[in-house]
């Protein structure tokens, strides 16, 4: 994964005012890129969270392996 890519990415949703929450937490786009390029052994699922069919928060759980 190419951490400044993703920040970048991360950045823009944030601008447009959706929240970006990793593990249950509000975070910021240089934490969510720095957590995912650190743990590159464990999966990260996004999960986008609509209101009437617009964007409001997007979060990141990491994925238990089984």
């Amino acid at each position: 994964m190419d951490k400044q890519q993703l920040f970048i990415e991360l950045e823009g949703i944030q601008q447009r005012g959706i929240m970006i929450f990793l593990e249950g937490v509000k975070s910021t786009p240089q934490t969510v890129s720095d957590q995912l390029c650190i743990q590159e052994e464990s999966s990260y699922m996004r999960d986008y969270v609509y209101d009437e069919g617009v964007l409001k928060e997007l979060h990141f759980d990491k994925v238990q392996n089984i």
